[in-house]
């Protein structure tokens, strides 16, 4: 099980690290522009590696993703340097699909004639129509985007926040892209399998009242860190270094995550069962009229964008 991460910023590093401590692959590779960076973020993890799982840590180039199953890719700009911090802004992260496609041009290539049988991950901002570019730079269908499901945790957890119950108890997904237009499926959205909907009306509370707090939560939450910690990169660490354990393993775990739909044109999240390959099945959830029109939307918004880099 062999994992390749390409970038070594703040993410990468985050994935690293994350990957490392979790035991994610046996064989994990760091490959960055200034392989020199690579090479001291190695040694780093290296030296605390010996208390984890047991893991071969290295750096290299991009010959030496060979044989890799998964490969995620964190390089580009990110929001802070790219200037996608505003919250009335309603490109968000989509601001830098433009730079971050041009280093995907670059570096795509180079990723797929070293492991042409790799799953490809976006994780760089825009994620999901940076993985459409991806998937027509690399030729096949094996490329993912990281999709919602850093957002569908977000979701989780301010809502066991709101209800003081633990987060593990919450189900509730948020679909479509990672971005400013994601859709929060609240008519799904359960405690311990009860409709959040329903514990509302027990408590005598409105759900519209709830629903503008935590959509803003949420949404804007990468904006929050970035003002107190200039990077959003340990959340989507654990959870890209999750993503690449479900398609090593084989697991056959049901997220929300990015892959390409036909019916939309442009990859977006949707629940997805994925496995060795990337995702194996969609599961197209049940959804309100509203939340409908909102992924309607939600695809409109990532077709204009890819269109200015197509």
């Amino acid at each position: 099980m062999k994992l390749g991460i390409i970038g070594t910023g703040n993410v990468g590093n985050a994935i690293a690290l994350a990957a490392v401590t979790r035991g994610s692959a046996c064989e994990i590779v760091l490959v960055n522009r200034t392989r020199k960076v690579a090479r001291a973020v190695a040694t780093d993890l290296r030296y605390g590696a010996p208390l984890g799982p047991k893991v071969d840590l290295s750096d290299g180039d991009y010959a030496d993703l060979q044989g890799a199953g998964v490969v995620l890719i964190t390089s580009g700009v990110n929001e802070k340097t790219g200037g996608a911090t505003d919250r009335s802004d309603p490109q968000g992260r989509l601001r830098l699909l433009d730079k971050n496609a041009a280093i995907y041009r670059d570096i795509v290539p180079k990723i797929v004639r070293a492991a042409p049988q790799a799953v490809l991950v976006a994780v760089s901002d825009p994620p999901d129509p940076l993985a459409d570019v991806a998937r027509n730079l690399a030729g096949h269908e094996r490329v993912l985007s990281a999709g919602t499901l850093l957002d569908s945790l977000r979701f989780r957890v301010h809502l066991g926040a709101y209800f003081d119950v633990d987060a593990t108890s919450v189900e509730a997904q948020v679909i479509g892209d990672h971005g400013t237009s994601q859709v929060f499926l609240w008519s799904s959205a359960r405690i311990a399998g009860v409709p959040v909907a329903s514990l509302l009306r027990q408590r005598g509370e409105h759900l519209a009242d709830l629903r503008s707090k935590i959509e803003n939560e949420v949404r804007y939450a990468n904006i929050t860190i970035i003002e107190g910690h200039d990077a959003s990169q340990y959340g989507v660490g654990i959870v890209s270094a999750r993503i690449a354990e479900m398609i090593l393993r084989d697991e056959r775990s049901a997220v929300p995550i990015g892959s390409y739909q036909r019916q939309f044109g442009v990859t977006l999240s949707l629940p997805s069962i994925v496995g060795q390959g990337g995702v194996i099945e969609v599961l197209p959830p049940e959804l309100s009229d509203e939340e409908r029109g909102a992924l309607d939307k939600s695809a409109d918004n990532l077709r204009k964008a890819l269109q200015r880099v197509s």
